[in-house]
C-alpha cells in the first residue's frame, strides 16, 4: 500500500525537502503542498491523503485549528504534528486537537519515515520521553487530584481494559504492555481498540492525554 502525504508547511525549502526525501519511498507519495493552515484543510478536503505533515507556526490558520479541521472533517486522515523546538507551547495543543504524533524538524529522515508508516498504520508517535515533558509542562495546568472529578467513562471499562490504559499512559508499546502483563501482543491490541472505542478517544496519544487529565497517572 501507496501511503499517501500531503506537507503543510509555510517554507517552501522545507517542502520540497520533506518531499525529496518522501518521493524516494517506495511505498510514500507526496500527493500535495500547502503554505497555511487554510490550505492544507481545503488539500485534506480534496486529496484525502492518508497523512498530514503539519507545521505549527504558520501565517493565517495555523498548524493546530488547521489540524482540529482536517480531523473533523477528513476523520481517515492522520496528522503528523512538525515543530522546530521541542518544548513549543504549541506542541501539546495539537495532540488535544486531534494530531496522532509529535515530531521535531531536525529528526533524522529515518526517524521521519517510521512515524509517517506508524501513523498512517494507526499508531501514535509520541516518545515516552516527549510525552513526559510536555506533560511535565502542562502539570500547573492539570487540576488537582483531590478536586478533580473522576471522568464517568472510565466506567465503561473492564479491569483489564483499566490496567492495559494505565501501561498505555506510561508511555510503553504494546510489546512492553504485553510482557508486563503477561498477555500476547494481539491481545493487548484488541484491549486498545475497545478502550478507544469505549472511551471516544481518536488513537493512543488522546489516550495518554486521557490518563493525565482524568489523573489514572500523575506528572512526577
Amino acid at each position: 500500500m501507496t501511503i499517501r502525504i500531503l506537507i503543510a508547511d509555510d517554507e517552501a525549502l522545507l517542502r520540497m525537502a520533506f518531499s525529496t526525501v518522501l518521493d524516494a519511498q517506495p511505498d510514500m507519495a507526496p500527493v500535495g503542498e500547502a503554505a497555511d493552515g487554510g490550505q492544507a484543510v481545503r488539500l485534506a478536503g480534496e486529496l484525502r491523503p492518508d497523512v498530514v505533515l503539519m507545521d505549527v507556526r504558520m501565517p493565517g490558520t495555523d498548524g493546530i485549528e488547521a489540524t482540529r479541521q482536517v480531523v473533523r472533517t477528513s476523520p481517515s486522515t492522520r496528522v503528523l504534528i512538525l515543530t522546530t523546538f521541542d518544548l513549543d507551547e504549541y506542541a501539546f495543543a495539537g495532540l488535544r486537537a486531534g494530531a496522532s504524533g509529535f515530531l521535531l524538524k531536525n529528526t533524522r529522515p529515518e526517524e521521519l519515515l517510521t512515524a509517517i508508516r506508524d501513523v498512517a498504520a494507526g499508531d501514535a508517535v509520541v516518545s515516552p520521553r516527549i510525552t513526559r515533558r510536555l506533560l511535565e509542562k502542562l502539570r500547573p495546568h492539570i487540576p488537582d487530584g483531590r478536586t478533580a472529578e473522576r471522568d464517568e467513562r472510565l466506567g465503561r471499562l473492564s479491569a483489564r481494559e483499566h490496567e492495559v490504559l494505565l501501561q498505555v499512559g506510561r508511555g510503553l508499546s504494546n510489546t512492553e504492555i504485553a510482557a508486563a502483563l503477561h498477555l500476547a501482543e494481539a491481545t493487548v491490541k484488541s484491549h486498545l481498540g475497545r478502550i478507544l472505542h469505549k472511551l471516544e478517544l481518536r488513537d493512543r496519544t488522546q489516550a495518554v492525554i486521557f490518563t493525565y487529565e482524568s489523573r489514572l497517572i500523575h506528572p512526577a
